[in-house]
């Protein structure tokens, strides 16, 4: 494979993920909250808190940390197991009607993002060398687009805050969020799971 046609792949990934890891399961949120489909609501709630790890990959990748680009081919290996390891969720979603707008986005949505993240953990897969390596092309292709969005924030944070937003701190704010993360998936994979196993409960 092309240096030019990897570039494309990582751009693709990261505009597949605006959709599917973002746009859509923040508006299926809002609509599940508004018709008080339960289910659903915890199903969401539960891709949030896992999916957090692809921000906070992005804020470490702006930052130039090699840490970044494990996390990032972490991502949506939680991503996937998030939405389909619960047994009572899966049972409660198979029981709501698919005639039904939001059951049926919701279980399109499902197979989507599972495509995607399967097509996503291939193509960062190359990306490991970069934790030894953070200077090489690939390493760059992945930066570009965390790159572009620090930019975005820190226009944002000198208007509101009249303060600097830089690289350096958006790499602080990501190991910040990613021990914060650790430390909750340790919680409950050493005290809920054990517990509860694969029900999703108030996780």
């Amino acid at each position: 494979m092309t240096e030019v046609s990897y570039r494309s792949l990582v751009w693709l990934i990261y505009r597949l993920g605006a959709t599917f890891a973002f746009g859509i399961p923040l508006v299926l949120f809002i609509w599940s909250s508004l018709k008080k489909e339960s289910s659903i609501v915890r199903l969401l709630s539960i891709y949030w808190k896992v999916a957090s790890l692809m921000v906070i990959s992005m804020l470490l990748l702006t930052g130039n940390r090699p840490i970044g680009y494990l996390t990032s081919f972490l991502s949506p290996l939680m991503i996937f197991v998030s939405i389909w390891f619960w047994i009572d969720l899966n049972e409660e979603l198979l029981e709501l009607p698919s005639w039904k707008p939001l059951p049926f986005l919701l279980k399109a949505w499902r197979l989507a993002i599972s495509l995607f993240c399967c097509f996503y953990t291939v193509i960062s897969f190359a990306s490991l060398e970069c934790i030894n390596k953070v200077q090489g092309n690939y390493c760059l292709y992945w930066r570009e687009a965390p790159l572009g969005l620090n930019l975005i924030i820190k226009n944002i944070f000198n208007f509101l805050f009249g303060a600097s937003w830089t690289e350096t701190l958006s790499a602080f704010v990501g190991y910040l969020a990613l021990l914060i993360y650790i430390v909750g998936l340790i919680q409950w994979a050493l005290i809920r799971l054990p517990k509860q196993g694969r029900v999703a409960g108030d996780f």
